[in-house]
């Protein structure tokens, strides 16, 4: 069955067109902040430029990802390019969980003596970076209805904008009260989100790069609706995994009665269509195997206990 590996209704070079613009606009903002940051002496303006880097990374992430997953499968690659998605989020969660680690570190260093921050410089640049992560939002707003992918660095900048509110605020209080304080709070308070947010994220690509199953997909419900076919007696070695982010696919062992054996292309059309439209698995490699020549006692997942018997195979309840 086709897959349809387009998750927005927008025009892709459209797409392509409103990701570059947000990439760029997050590293010049980025290196302002952090220059900024130097200058002014202020680390939350530096934690929160990591953090607006580290966006900016997950969008040439993307934008790459964009590009290379609308590659056909290949001889080298049978399975297509979509999982780049996966791997690159990986290194960017852990990338994410390094940074965050590192800020608590200097953060609690600058509590112990607070250096000198100088206020305007970071109420002007936290303001400037509230107005980039704003539009960088609204660019990717529309896109995120339909890509999991997207919505993700849509959710990313819209924190980042609350973030920056919190910089802001940070410098006003400097200005008016010369709590200097403040500023190493602020940073702590980032990074303790950056981990929050990593730390969230980052399973769901390990749970797919070791083949876990779907997330979103009940494999009990699935096998009870393979069973409940007409003419299936059961089901063994079960493998339910995610080929990329959205295609989800199961490979499986299915038993037909003996007196049904002669309906098997009917029977293996119905499994099918139940995958499809009930759970929106379009990609299953279905192995069948006649009720008296089955696996006896074999595993519903994995591949344990494959005996071959000519007796039948024990019902799993």
């Amino acid at each position: 069955m086709p897959h349809d590996h387009a998750h927005s209704h927008i025009d892709p070079r459209s797409g392509d067109r409103r990701v570059a613009l947000a990439i760029w606009a997050n590293a010049l903002l980025t290196v302002a902040q952090i220059i900024g940051g130097i200058l002014s002496g202020s680390l939350a303006l530096i934690a929160d430029a990591v953090h607006n880097f580290s966006d900016m990374a997950s969008l040439v992430i993307a934008f790459a990802a964009r590009k290379i997953a609308r590659r056909p499968a290949d001889a080298h690659m049978t399975f297509g390019y979509g999982r780049i998605e996966i791997v690159a989020a990986l290194v960017n969660y852990t990338t994410l969980i390094l940074v965050g680690f590192y800020l608590i570190y200097e953060g609690a260093m600058r509590l112990i003596d607070p250096p000198a921050v100088a206020g305007w410089t970071v109420v002007i640049l936290g303001g400037i970076a509230l107005a980039v992560d704003t539009l960088t939002a609204l660019l990717t707003y529309a896109m995120q209805k339909d890509s999991v992918n997207i919505r993700a660095l849509f959710l990313h900048n819209l924190s980042d904008a609350l973030a920056s509110v919190a910089v802001v605020a940070g410098g006003a209080l400097i200005i008016l009260h010369d709590m200097r304080w403040v500023d190493p709070v602020i940073t702590i308070g980032i990074a303790l989100y950056i981990l929050w947010l990593a730390l969230r994220e980052i399973g769901r690509p390990i749970r797919t790069l070791m083949l876990g199953s779907p997330p979103d997909i009940d494999n009990n419900a699935v096998v009870a609706a393979i069973r409940g076919v007409d003419g299936v007696a059961d089901i063994h070695h079960a493998h339910f995994w995610q080929m990329e982010e959205h295609a989800a696919a199961l490979d499986t062992h299915v038993v037909i009665r003996t007196q049904a054996w002669d309906r098997l292309a009917e029977i293996k059309q119905a499994i099918k269509q139940v995958l499809e439209d009930e759970f929106g698995i379009l990609h299953s490699t279905l192995e069948f195997e006649r009720e008296d020549q089955a696996h006896q006692n074999a595993d519903l997942y994995g591949h344990g206990n494959g005996g071959r018997s000519g007796e039948g195979i024990e019902r799993r309840r």
